[in-house]
């Protein structure tokens, strides 16, 4: 009765067309979602937080984006509600302001639907967390088996868009926080290259890795979505070189004939299911015309322990500015205040999982420790990293399965990745692009498959994208809203 109910509400909230509508569909097609709609399928998955039924209505422009609805992650400042980062610290976290992103968005036609739900503190307060777990947006669930994880820390955002909420919505990463979630949820994530897109007032972990993506149904609507939000903003120096541009021109002329690509053997990971489909996907890009390179490769251990060491010493001092220029009348303005609210708020913010991680971050006071650790993860990651493996194989991109299958959701132990797939870590150390697309499902939980190229290269990367959504034959999942079971014999 569950699965059919919400498959009737999905089918009355999004109208007649599919959940990966193509760019041959009305613009504004997200337009019809009913509220009252998306607010009945959301209590299975509580992907949103907040939800503005008459934002749609209000909304007049011809521009660009032509009115269409997209869910913005709560980390990221909005003018109408607080900005949470999930923490019941931050609730009366009211700034009154739009991020540049945001302004951005809105003078190009874009709709600001609503906030979602995400990983408490982007998934940076403790290291046994429940991805999509929140204090202010409880336990977000994937729309493909409601048991199990959205991954995050862009869980909302990636769930909401997979149930066809809105025509997209808008997620942060810092290392995998929107390609994970996409993957697992069977949606486009982007993460573009830092320094596209303006990261001033998003609740920040890391100023070296961080940055905002679109997240969309197909590679077109995230392009469009990255065209309106992308360029410069004299607050943020990351973006000094960003450049506006169209990064939906080409895409339906892109083609793999005669293209080198090189494939990450060793980021395959051992599930049976992904190496099925990883293997379908190599198939799909040779009949395409791609010419496939092997690459063996595995990277330094050390570049994740000096990433770690990296994240560790920004977050207090990011988190410390943010909270010090706030407008808001809030009880927190340093990471350590947070640290002692949550001990004050225990029961509410600390029943399933503690903060070790902002402990280890406020203990994380070292400079020149730190410098060395940033200079040696990003050698690893983009000079000796993907930099290397693109020059020395001559390839024009690297692919990998983004992520395994989603686990179930455990709030007693915390997640459950499935380890040795994907090398999102290196376009997240790096600062790099990285795009996952849909290429199947494991037993009715999708996966992606990822694109990673070098700095600045985020217009090619979205075209090879679009150029694998057409060469991709194997089907991909519809959301179910209901507990994962095995699927029917054939």
């Amino acid at each position: 009765m569950r699965k059919a109910r919400f498959a009737a509400l999905l089918a009355l909230a999004t109208g007649p067309l599919p959940l990966h509508a193509q760019d041959d569909e009305p613009a504004n097609y997200s337009t019809r979602v009913l509220p009252e709609m998306v607010e009945a399928a959301d209590a299975a998955i509580d992907a949103v937080i907040v939800l503005d039924p008459a934002a749609a209505d209000r909304c007049q422009s011809a521009a660009l984006l032509d009115c269409r609805t997209v869910l913005v992650k709560d980390n990221i400042e909005t003018s109408e509600w607080p900005t949470t980062a999930g923490s019941l610290a931050l609730a009366d976290n009211a700034t009154g302001r739009d991020a540049p992103l945001i302004t951005r968005l809105r003078a190009n036609g874009g709709v600001v639907l609503g906030k979602t739900n995400l990983s408490e503190w982007a998934n940076i307060r403790s290291s046994s967390s429940s991805s999509g777990w929140s204090a202010v947006g409880g336990q977000t669930r994937n729309p493909h088996a409601i048991d199990r994880s959205p991954c995050g820390s862009s869980s909302g955002s990636g769930a909401a868009v997979a149930a066809g909420f809105s025509w997209a919505a808008i997620g942060t990463e810092t290392d995998g926080s929107i390609t994970c979630p996409a993957s697992v949820n069977g949606i486009v994530g982007f993460k573009p290259t830092v320094g596209l897109v303006s990261r001033t007032h998003i609740v920040p972990i890391s100023a070296s890795q961080d940055t905002a993506g679109p997240m969309a149904a197909n590679v077109r609507d995230a392009a469009l979505l990255l065209t309106a939000i992308a360029g410069s903003d004299p607050l943020d120096p990351a973006t000094a070189n960003a450049e506006v541009q169209d990064f939906t021109e080409g895409l339906d002329a892109a083609s793999f004939a005669g293209v080198r690509v090189g494939v990450m053997r060793n980021q395959v990971g051992e599930h049976p299911g992904v190496q099925r489909l990883f293997a379908a996907a190599l198939a799909d890009l040779t009949a395409a015309g791609a010419q496939l390179v092997e690459i063996d490769y595995t990277p330094d251990p050390k570049m994740w322990e000096d990433e770690f060491t990296v994240l560790l010493f920004e977050l207090r001092e990011g988190v410390d500015a943010y909270l010090r220029g706030s407008p808001a009348n809030i009880p927190v303005r340093s990471l350590a205040d947070v640290a002692e609210f949550n001990r004050a708020h225990a029961a509410e913010e600390m029943r399933w999982f503690g903060q070790d991680t902002f402990e280890q971050a406020l203990a994380t006071t070292d400079r020149a420790a730190y410098q060395t650790a940033r200079e040696t993860s990003l050698r690893l990651a983009a000079t000796d990293g993907i930099d290397r493996l693109l020059a020395e194989h001559q390839v024009a991109f690297l692919i990998a399965p983004t992520e395994g299958p989603a686990w179930p959701v455990d709030l007693v132990l915390g997640d459950h990745f499935v380890g040795g797939t994907g090398a999102g870590s290196l376009a997240a150390i790096a600062g790099y692009p990285h795009l996952t697309v849909p290429m199947g499902a494991v037993e009715g939980l999708p996966i992606g498959l990822s694109f990673i190229g070098g700095a600045w290269t985020d217009h090619a990367i979205l075209k090879a994208g679009a150029a694998y959504e057409r060469a991709r034959t194997t089907p991909l999942a519809v959301p179910s809203f209901a507990p994962w079971a095995p699927l029917a014999s054939e």
